[in-house]
């Protein structure tokens, strides 16, 4: 999750962008919004915890389909018109062909593992960027410190809703996971 505190202080094209984040110019990951580069942080162990756990799960459940889930080192590209952004979900799925070897441009479903430094930005800037992609039938924020997820879903309108306890139903759209 980026650190919007922490940003490279010079504007890049999302060319520049790529190729330097593609080859690993620079060690630390970086998102990028608009031509302004932010540094991501490192995450928990319980962070990795439950999107690893969460991974592996969705690995099972979509194997011998189209769809494919993708951890946090796979890019999401989000553009309309100049808007470019690049982000790294911590998971997401998505049923397109190969157009892109570091990122995808259509996923189904993307989640995101809460932290105390990242979710005013997940709540707000990523979910109004995510829910721009018309691929996107799913949201999800998950809580590493309860058991506490919100999924926004793509209805006719975007729809939020809560889940408290043991939720079982993570997605209807895109994949079903009891």
């Amino acid at each position: 999750m980026a650190n919007p505190a922490v940003q490279i202080k010079h504007i890049l094209t999302p060319e520049a962008y790529l190729l330097q984040e593609n080859d690993n110019l620079m060690e630390i990951r970086h998102e990028y919004v608009n031509g302004l580069v932010y540094a991501m942080g490192g995450a928990s162990r319980e962070h990795n915890r439950v999107s690893g756990r969460l991974f592996v799960r969705l690995a099972q459940h979509l194997e011998g389909t189209p769809c494919e889930p993708f951890q946090s080192d796979m890019k999401v590209k989000v553009q309309r018109a100049n808007d470019v952004r690049f982000y790294y979900p911590d998971v997401h799925v998505t049923c397109e062909e190969e157009t892109d070897r570091y990122y995808n441009e259509q996923p189904c479903l993307i989640v995101e593992v809460l932290s105390d430094s990242t979710q005013r930005i997940d709540r707000t800037e990523k979910r109004l960027a995510y829910q721009m992609l018309e691929s996107l039938q799913e949201y999800v924020l998950l809580s590493q410190e309860s058991p506490y997820l919100e999924i926004y879903r793509r209805r006719t309108e975007w729809q939020r809703e809560c889940f408290a306890g043991n939720a079982r139903r993570l997605s209807e759209n895109c994949i079903i996971i009891d």
